[in-house]
């Protein structure tokens, strides 16, 4: 694989080194919180859904930016945040799955924490930032303290509540809770009380801070107080948009991650989930979303009365999209675009135009170079995202022409009885999306995915094999041939 990965840019190994010396900051330099919301695709009322209850995501897209089109780099949550925490695409990282941390193959990577911290900034990580277990779920380098409630132990009383979720071995019970309990009980109201601690003592300093708190839901199981389900009536709840494989798709676009699969109220075979359970888990998924806004507008509050709301730069973004029965699909892990477009809200102190929406192609391994230049901090040399500041004054001017998400496949070959590696790399732009998946080894095109989103924004017909869009393929294969570099903003 290694021999397929895109050749590092020729300063990326000074990539922890930034232009000049390091800045001195003072209180006068821009705080941070940076909130990290898990699977949670653009379901919010900012982005016109109409039937959640989203007030508080509201509320901070009105005071900052929101970007329409931001996208992540691979659809699971390890390989999303390192690249993003790390200003690297998962290739150049080498990360594509859950256990690998960015150090392993880049032992000497600067983080954007990191960058923070070493610039004068305390850092803390509060919840899941990096990942939810393990080792990837740490990178001491990054933080002026240890973080906390970053990995969660075996204990369920802090994933569910109602006693018969309780019992057992299996860490995953049901697939969806309603009890009757308050938001401390679960692990994000955990977090919450601990980030607003931290706003506490960290408000009385003079350092500024980079505070990063990581909610967990809307991440399944669909646990929430009953309240936040009470909110909805189920039948003013969507039904999917579709709920079968797109025409033409290969298996390796439609493969399930199995992570539904794995609850104890869910079939083997989603597909014969009854219209009644799919719209429970529809349901649960409003719950959450609602739940979490909950949290989110207590950081929003406790900012305003500490006083520090004005020189605070708030960025909240998803670490990649959801699949809620749409193409038949559950969950996360492939690279249609309910996986790989994400929430992304930037609030800057002092910018003018609040309340701005920007329908410019964005990615979040755009962030690090974002955070640091609207912090007064120099942006290190090879990261390999741009910085979104000019945005936030021209939202809407001419800025990428794609962007790149990828993820990674088993096969099994049985014309030539061999197992391998596939990699599906994709590229998204005005009109379309299209996947290439490439053997992991030779390189070789085993299969193409073609969605004309003028016709087909839903991308249920794959038009890759129809000679209608021979043009459209030619040219996307050429955008994905030359990557990320190819599709800069002009200069």
């Amino acid at each position: 694989m290694k021999h397929l990965l895109t050749i590092y840019f020729v300063f990326s190994i000074f990539q922890f080194g930034a232009r000049g010396a390091p800045p001195v900051v003072s209180q006068s330099n821009p705080n941070v919180l940076f909130i990290a919301i898990d699977d949670l695709r653009p379901t919010l009322g900012c982005y016109g859904d109409e039937v959640v209850i989203s007030t508080n995501f509201d509320r901070l897209a009105e005071s900052g930016t929101r970007f329409d089109r931001a996208y992540c780099q691979l659809a699971v949550c390890c390989p999303s945040r390192l690249s993003l925490l790390s200003g690297m695409r998962p290739d150049t990282i080498e990360v594509w799955d859950l256990g690998t941390h960015f150090r392993d193959a880049r032992p000497d990577l600067v983080s954007l924490p990191q960058h923070f911290k070493n610039n004068g900034y305390y850092t803390r990580s509060i919840g899941k930032i990096l990942h939810g277990g393990g080792r990837p779920a740490k990178d001491p380098p990054s933080w002026s303290e240890d973080a906390i409630h970053d990995v969660i132990s075996g204990d369920r009383r802090v994933r569910y509540a109602l006693p018969q979720n309780l019992i057992g071995t299996k860490l995953k019970q049901a697939a969806s809770e309603a009890a009757d309990v308050l938001d401390g009980t679960f692990i994000d109201g955990i977090v919450c009380e601990a980030a607003l601690g931290a706003l506490d003592s960290l408000s009385a300093n003079e350092q500024p801070f980079f505070l990063a708190v990581g909610f967990r839901k809307p991440h399944l199981p669909f646990v929430a107080p009953k309240k936040y389900w009470d909110l909805y009536d189920r039948d003013t709840i969507p039904s999917p948009a579709s709920n079968r494989y797109p025409d033409g798709a290969p298996e390796y676009g439609t493969r399930s991650w199995h992570e539904l699969e794995g609850y104890t109220d869910i079939p083997e075979n989603t597909a014969s989930m009854s219209t009644e359970q799919i719209q429970n888990l529809r349901h649960g998924y409003y719950a959450c979303i609602s739940y979490v806004d909950s949290l989110l507008g207590r950081l929003l509050d406790r900012l305003e009365t500490l006083e520090i709301a004005d020189n605070t730069v708030i960025c909240l973004w998803g670490d990649h999209g959801f699949h809620l029965g749409e193409q038949g699909l559950w969950t996360k892990a492939n690279n249609y675009e309910l996986s790989a477009r994400v929430p992304l809200m930037l609030s800057v102190p002092g910018q003018s135009n609040k309340g701005a929406v920007s329908n410019a192609f964005v990615e979040l391994v755009d962030l690090y170079p974002t955070l640091a230049e609207v912090c007064g901090l120099d942006i290190p040399i090879g990261l390999e995202g741009v910085s979104m500041k000019a945005l936030l004054e021209s939202p809407n001017q001419p800025w990428k022409t794609a962007v790149f998400n990828q993820y990674p496949r088993m096969y099994k070959d049985a014309r030539h009885s061999r197992h391998g590696e596939v990699m599906g790399y994709a590229t998204r732009t005005d009109r379309y999306r299209y996947v290439e998946w490439r053997d992991w080894n030779s390189g070789e095109v085993l299969a193409q995915e073609l969605y004309d989103h003028t016709t087909d924004p839903d991308e249920m017909k794959n038009v890759a094999g129809n000679p209608e869009y021979a043009r459209a393929l030619s040219q996307h294969q050429k955008i994905l041939s030359a990557g990320w570099r190819g599709a800069l903003p002009p200069k």
